[in-house]
């Protein structure tokens, strides 16, 4: 696999699950020299010790390029890149000490000038923040204004493994995307660019809910018929939320919109449709959940979609069928009954 560009920087990724393994996998293959953090001791030793995430992404030994670390002021030193891979729920948390890092780096003189891409996917529960807004009140001003979203269909497993990808960079900033564009492709990754940070933010928190839904239709035996129903008027819905939030239309169709959906809803690797396919045959979330050890964050995203939806007087009967059943404790049966007994209507409504 041939590079791009022959530029390397210094890239470090906060967060060592899959999604972030894979993006240190990608970066340190790409040439750069990649550091990849971790919260728990444990899972750095392990990971240094045995030069892979076995945890996670067992099948991809580390690259020379790679290594691990568990001190963030020691991964935040000197970067150039800053790849934000922690779970939606506890990014603001991590950013609080990535800012305590940050200054005193700074009082040392050390102080790190690096763009950020912000690699979670939701909207905070409690405040009905995106991501973005997330780092914009919690880092330095001059930090956050250097910071990207990243958005697209894109299965870690996938990427680790250099299968072709395209994903979308979206920076309010063009400069900050086309230096993050630039230092990420290559022959395996394409990245394309766009201004419109919301509507790539809320088009890959809000296909979660409908991955959920996908699943749920699929575990219940609903057939393909009612699976390619639901994707379709998901986005529907998915889409007069953005909207009503200021997302750009084109963004919908795109990466980050349709692209996102259709394969968080059919492909097998999405764990957001294999706690809906659970919960189609009759599981209980609290056991799926156990039992997979890994963050689906459709479940998160379906209250944060819901309240927003409330909060923006916008009709998504999906969204409320999925928190209902994870919510409201109502089967899925009845939810999806009420679901095929909405009041009819034009389609474009």
């Amino acid at each position: 696999m041939s590079n791009t560009s022959s530029s390397s920087h210094a890239v470090t990724v906060l967060g060592a699950g899959s999604w972030g393994t894979a993006l240190a996998l990608h970066a340190a293959r790409r040439g750069h020299a990649t550091r990849l953090w971790t919260r728990s001791v444990e899972h750095f030793e392990a990971m240094r010790g045995e030069r892979v995430n076995r945890r996670y992404l067992a099948e991809f030994p580390f690259p020379a390029a790679l290594t691990v670390e568990h001190d963030m002021r020691v991964a935040l030193d000197g970067a150039q890149l800053v790849i934000l891979a922690i779970p939606s729920h506890a990014l603001r948390g991590a950013l609080v000490q990535v800012r305590a890092e940050l200054q005193a780096l700074a009082d040392a003189g050390r102080e790190p000038d690096p763009r950020y891409l912000v690699a979670a996917k939701g909207v905070e529960v409690d405040t009905l923040e995106t991501m973005a807004e997330v780092v914009a009140a919690t880092l330095p001003g001059a930090h956050a204004r250097r910071m990207a979203v990243l958005g697209g269909p894109s299965f870690a497993a996938e990427v680790a493994r250099g299968l072709p990808t395209a994903v979308v960079i979206a920076s309010r900033h063009p400069e900050v995307a086309d230096w993050i564009q630039h230092a990420l492709a290559d022959d395996s990754l394409r990245a394309y660019v766009t201004e419109d940070v919301v509507g790539v933010e809320l088009g890959g928190a809000f296909k979660n809910v409908i991955a959920l839904g996908a699943g749920v239709c699929d575990g219940a035996g609903l057939g393909q018929n009612a699976r390619a129903a639901l994707i379709t008027r998901g986005l529907a819905e998915i889409g007069r939320l953005c909207l009503a939030l200021g997302a750009h239309p084109a963004t919908l169709s795109g990466l980050a919109g349709l692209g996102d959906l259709v394969l968080t809803c059919t492909g097998g690797l999405s764990r957001n449709r294999r706690v809906g396919l659970a919960l189609g045959q009759g599981q209980q979330l609290a056991d799926i959940l156990r039992e997979m050890g890994m963050v689906a964050e459709g479940v998160n995203n379906t209250l944060s979609a819901h309240r927003l939806a409330q909060r923006e007087r916008v009709e998504m009967p999906i969204t409320t069928m999925m928190h209902a059943i994870l919510y409201e404790g109502i089967s899925v049966r009845t939810a999806v009954h009420a679901l095929m007994q909405r009041d009819l209507k034009p389609e474009r409504d």
